[in-house]
C-alpha cells in the first residue's frame, strides 16, 4: 500500500502558490502555465486557502466579476483539507471522494511539503492494482506449470 510520501517521491514536491492579494487573472495564468487545476494561497508562509478552477467558475464567471480586478482572497476556498505524508493513498481517495476534493496539500510537522491531485491518487492506485494482478497471474501460472509438469 503506497503512502502519500511515496507518491510525492515519484511525482515531485512542486508547490505552485499565489498570495491572497494576487489578481485572480494572475492565478489563472499560473494554473494555465503549469497545467494544473488549483493553486495554493499562501500568506507570509502560511497556507490560508486554495483556488481551483471550480472556484473561478462559480465565484467569478457566474457572478460576472472581473478576473483582473478580483483578488484571490475573495474567491478562494479558505477551509483547506490537508494530509500527512504517511497517509495511505487509498485513504486519500476516500477522503477526496467524500469531500468532493480534487487537491490535497501535504503537511508534515506544520510545514507544507507538496500537493497531490485526485489524478495522482488514481494513477497510483491503478499502477498498484496492475502490479498486484500481474503478480497473481505469475503466481497462478507458475502453480499451474508445477502441477501439470509443463514449463
Amino acid at each position: 500500500m503506497d503512502t502519500v510520501r511515496q507518491l510525492l517521491q515519484v511525482k515531485g514536491y512542486d508547490i505552485w502558490a499565489v498570495a491572497p492579494e494576487s489578481a485572480v487573472l494572475d492565478a489563472l495564468k499560473l494554473m494555465a502555465d503549469k497545467n494544473i487545476g488549483a493553486v495554493l494561497v499562501i500568506d507570509h508562509g502560511n497556507l490560508v486557502g486554495i483556488l481551483s478552477e471550480r472556484d473561478y467558475a462559480r465565484k467569478v464567471v457566474l457572478r460576472e466579476k472581473a478576473s483582473r480586478n478580483t483578488p484571490v482572497r475573495e474567491i478562494m476556498t479558505e477551509r483547506v483539507v490537508c494530509v500527512h505524508p504517511s497517509r495511505p493513498v487509498e485513504e486519500c481517495l476516500a477522503l477526496m471522494t467524500s469531500g468532493h476534493l480534487r487537491h490535497l496539500p501535504v503537511v508534515e510537522d506544520g510545514r507544507l511539503i507538496g500537493v497531490i491531485s485526485i489524478m495522482d491518487v488514481v494513477k497510483t492506485i491503478i499502477a498498484n492494482q496492475s502490479s498486484t494482478i500481474g503478480s497473481l497471474e505469475n503466481y497462478i501460472l507458475g502453480s499451474v506449470s508445477l502441477t501439470t509438469g509443463t514449463p
